[in-house]
């Protein structure tokens, strides 16, 4: 894998090479030049280029010796794309030659490419209306199911919701890598009342921001149906499109069930990158928890710096593709765009009014 991942260092300027010591400096004039030093290396430390994912700021590494860190200040799009067969079955072992990635139609240029399990800040967003009551026990054992497959190092939490959104775990602890806290936490609140969906994704949007894994997922596992959420479903897309997790559906709903919404579930699935599954049999669901949890530790990372620098806010729209002579045709899985980010706008001089003119 080394030598198919990009090592990117950016040139330090002679005043980073300084050699700086203490024990020998007992003269002025030799403080005053390790103090040069010091200064000098300081500030290129915060003037070398940071580059970061969109809405991240946490680090990524490199699996290489020499660590590559991807920081804030977006410049860097990163996915995560999910390769397979065409039976099916996960592809492992493609190269970073093997993949082409497309913005907007324009081939671009991979700058970082990695194949490994790293660990994951994951959300389990479990429907608790009262449509699930029949269904909560498999529900459960789903979420547990997925939880003991899923990297020892992942950072876990729980959602649960009915017309109310709560977080299962204790207040002074944001996420948890033990699967029996993660039982308590979503066997608290008995099934009952009406759904909230739309308010639940929005509140694992805004706690997968306190996580520090590199890779952020949501498992939603709903009927996709909301009849009690302050937003619209358009603002979770637009969260969606903007946020950098991951994430997987699963509905669980009767077909004579009237607030079954299977649309909305493959959306949020298709728009991210992440898979939409729907089990005919309430059985079926913990293995399909804990396909999602391989799906998940088998993805390939992917970084590039789109051609189009242009801050313009606007939609790009990306596309991935994978092929290796000897492997027949591959389907490769990613988020399908993102927003670009919007150029900051000057602030107005002060005093002045909108037609110029100081009151």
């Amino acid at each position: 894998m080394k030598e198919q991942s990009t090592s990117v260092r950016p040139s330090l300027s002679g005043a980073a090479r300084c050699r700086i010591t203490t024990d020998d400096v007992h003269t002025r004039r030799e403080r005053a030049s390790t103090n040069r030093c010091l200064v000098s290396l300081l500030v290129l430390l915060i003037a070398l280029p940071r580059v970061a994912r969109p809405q991240d700021s946490s680090p990524l590494q490199s699996p290489s010796d020499e660590q590559y860190t991807i920081r804030e200040n977006v410049d860097f799009v990163v996915l995560h794309p999910t390769v397979k067969d065409r039976k099916g079955s996960l592809v492992s072992g493609l190269g970073k030659g093997d993949f082409q990635v497309y913005e907007d139609g324009v081939l671009q240029q991979i700058k970082y490419f990695s194949h490994e399990d790293i660990p994951v800040t994951v959300g389990l967003v479990v429907d608790n209306s009262g449509s699930m009551s029949q269904k909560r026990a498999e529900v459960i054992t789903a979420a547990l199911a997925f939880a003991r497959s899923s990297n020892p190092e992942d950072q876990m939490f729980a959602i649960t919701f009915n017309e109310n959104v709560s977080f299962g775990l204790p207040d002074n602890t944001p996420f948890t890598d033990q699967a029996d806290h993660l039982e308590i936490a979503l066997s608290r609140i008995a099934a009952d009342g009406m759904t909230a969906l739309y308010d639940a994704v929005a509140a694992g949007f805004e706690h997968l921001k306190r996580g520090n894994r590199d890779k952020k997922v949501l498992v939603v596992v709903s009927d996709g149906g909301d009849n009690a959420s302050k937003h619209k479903l358009a603002q979770i897309m637009t969260m969606a499109a903007q946020s950098d997790a991951i994430i997987y559906t699963v509905g669980v709903f009767d077909m004579n069930d009237p607030d079954r919404n299977p649309r909305v579930l493959r959306q949020l699935a298709r728009t991210t990158g992440g898979d939409a599954f729907f089990p005919r049999r309430l059985q079926e669901v913990v293995p399909i928890s804990e396909q999602i949890a391989r799906d998940i530790r088998n993805q390939y990372t992917i970084a590039y710096v789109p051609a189009n620098k242009k801050q313009d806010g606007t939609y790009r729209v990306i596309q991935v593709k994978a092929g290796q002579p000897g492997r027949g045709r591959l389907s490769v899985r990613a988020r399908a765009g993102y927003y670009a980010p919007l150029k900051p706008q000057p602030m107005p001089a002060a005093g002045a009014t909108d037609h110029g003119i100081q009151k």
